[in-house]
Parts: structure tokens; C-alpha cells; sequence
């Protein structure tokens, strides 16, 4: 046999007319018969293919007929020709994130010289990953998604102030809870927001592991990129169970932050007017 080029390829002609596609393309893949698309499905057979992959769709045809589409995959879910890992990848959910959650949790139990067969801790890791889950939810949060479009345009530019916002959130240095209230206020500039949304915002960044100063000064920010108010303004008294249970376990204390943007800073006025509203009970 003998090489013979045809359309670019090397082939082997067996002297009767016959000739065989070898390994060596023009891509330079040597790792079995690359189909026309160029590349390799790995099948081999004396460094050539024994079937050519079919560039189509092989999905049921049942499937197809019940409304499956295309674009959505509904149909396709074995179809290597619509789901290939490296060009139809998909990052996974948090969710996914499960069982190595659960697998740590149970982890530091055993660390810490108990059980993690019994009875009463047997399903404590995955309760208790769901729970860090739902604790950090804000990292699956946008900004535009909490707003959801209620940006209103409105001629009012008088002071709006929401306060004592119930705030959950976890400490970044021990991973322990603290909680308190969040007082919003804003200064419009011909656009408002609905009153639910600065609730959403407050949840956004404090279902995060964080600290209240940084997450004090995110709502405000957050508040100045929905609607481009002449100034925000916020405060936040929290209880740190870090300083509660631990350490210093003073039970009492209370950690106050605040931020003011815009004429909330430059103006006294406008900055006291904000503060007798959120001290009226």
C-alpha cells in the first residue's frame, strides 16, 4: 500500500483502486478518524474509525413531537450533539453544592469528637448546609432582579424614609449570626422606588457573609444606582452574637453604622432632618 494525497488528507491505496482514509489530517489529529467537523470520537480501529459520527441530531423523535425545542434542550437531554460538555456548559447551582457541603459538615462534627451516626445528628450536616444556603442566599441575588423594575417616575422631591428594616446577616470572622434594624433614607430626583424594594436591597447584601460596615455602605450605594436620588442615607444598629457568646459576652452592646451620600453629607440640615425622623417612635 502506498500513501496517495486526496482533497488535502493522506490515504493508503491498496493498489486496486480502493483507498482508506489514514489517522494524519490537516488538523493534525492523530487521535482516531476526526469526522468532517474535525474533531475526534475517539472510536479507533488501527488509528481509523469504524463508524463516522453523525453531525445531526439523534434525539427521540417521541420527544421532539411532544413540543421539545431546540433551543431550550426539552427532548435533547441525551443528545450528544446538543448537550456537549465543552461548548453547552452550564455553571451549576448553589444547590449542587450540597453534598460537599454536607460531607464538611459531618467532617467537623467527627472534629469535634461526636457522632455523626447518631441518631440525633444523622441528618444534621445536610440541615445544616441547606441552612448556610439560606443564610448566604444574597450571593444568588442581583441588584436589577430585586427591583424588578419598580422605578417610578415621579415629580417628589421630598425626603422618603423607611426605617427599622428587620436585618439578618452573618459575621464574616467567626461565621455567627447578627441581626438588628436598617433606617433608609432618600432624597428623589424625579424617580422613586417601591417601598418593598428597599427591604429587597437591605436582604440582598445582608444574606451574605459580611460585616456591618461594609454592608451598610452596599445599601447605600445600591439605593444610588436604582434611582439617582441627591442623596442616601443609612443606618444600622446590629447585635453581634460574636461579642454576645464569645469573647467579650457583652450582652448588651450594640454596634451603630452609618453612611450618608450625597446632601446627606453636605447638607446638616438635610442629615438632621433624616435623624429625627428614624429617633420618632
Amino acid at each position: 500500500m502506498k500513501e496517495v494525497p486526496v482533497n488535502g488528507h493522506l490515504h493508503l491505496s491498496n493498489g486496486n483502486g480502493t483507498v482508506a482514509e489514514s489517522a494524519t489530517h490537516t488538523n493534525g489529529s492523530t487521535n482516531g478518524y476526526a469526522g468532517h467537523n474535525g474533531t475526534s470520537n475517539g472510536s479507533t480501529s488501527n488509528g481509523c474509525s469504524s463508524k463516522k459520527q453523525s453531525a445531526k441530531c439523534t434525539c427521540n423523535k417521541s420527544g421532539l413531537e411532544n413540543g421539545s425545542d431546540t433551543n431550550n434542550n426539552q427532548g435533547h437531554e441525551k443528545c450528544t450533539f446538543h448537550h456537549d460538555l465543552e461548548l453547552d456548559h452550564k455553571p451549576s447551582t448553589r444547590e449542587d453544592l450540597l453534598p460537599l457541603m454536607s460531607k464538611s459538615y459531618r467532617m467537623l462534627l467527627s472534629s469535634l469528637g461526636e457522632d455523626p451516626e447518631r441518631q440525633g445528628l444523622l441528618k444534621t450536616p445536610e440541615r445544616a448546609a441547606k441552612a448556610m444556603l439560606f443564610f448566604t442566599k444574597g450571593y444568588d441575588q442581583s441588584l436589577e432582579e430585586a427591583l424588578n423594575g419598580a422605578v417610578f417616575d415621579e415629580d417628589h422631591d421630598e425626603m422618603v424614609v423607611v426605617k427599622d428594616i428587620e436585618m439578618f446577616s452573618m459575621c464574616e470572622h467567626h461565621l455567627v449570626p447578627f441581626y438588628g434594624k436598617v433606617s433608609i433614607g432618600y432624597l428623589p430626583c424625579k424617580k422613586i422606588l417601591g417601598l418593598s424594594k428597599l427591604a429587597r436591597i437591605v436582604e440582598i447584601f445582608s444574606r451574605r457573609l459580611q460585616v456591618q460596615e461594609r454592608l451598610t455602605k452596599q445599601i447605600a450605594v445600591a439605593v444610588t444606582q436604582a434611582v439617582q436620588p441627591a442623596g442616601v442615607a443609612v443606618i444600622i444598629e446590629g447585635v453581634h452574637m460574636c461579642m454576645v457568646m464569645r469573647g467579650v459576652q457583652k450582652i448588651n452592646s450594640k454596634t451603630v453604622t452609618s453612611t450618608m451620600l450625597g446632601v446627606f453629607r453636605d447638607d446638616p440640615k438635610t442629615r438632621e432632618e433624616f435623624l429625627t425622623l428614624c429617633n420618632n417612635k
